[in-house]
């Protein structure tokens, strides 16, 4: 909408020239991979804006889960293998 505003807002004579002044400088083979560049930028930008699913740090105010310990062993205890 915005674009299609602006360029209603800029005269045809100014297009075209933009666009020779494109051609000079840059080559008809060479425009299109400019575009194809620019194309893929917006594209990974915008992939890199997105929210991901997991949150990017932990939350310092819940503590670390914990695996539980087995009791140390008596060394009084018959039943105890040998070492």
């Amino acid at each position: 909408m915005l674009l299609s505003v602006l360029l209603l807002a800029i005269a045809p004579r100014t297009i075209i020239f933009i666009v020779v002044v494109l051609v000079i400088f840059f080559g008809g083979k060479r425009i299109p991979e400019m575009m194809r560049g620019m194309g893929q930028g917006i594209r990974e930008f915008k992939d890199a804006s997105k929210p991901t699913e997991e949150p990017r740090y932990r939350d310092q105010t819940t503590p670390p889960p914990v695996a539980p310990v087995a009791p140390p062993a008596n060394p009084n205890d018959p039943q105890q293998p040998l070492r």
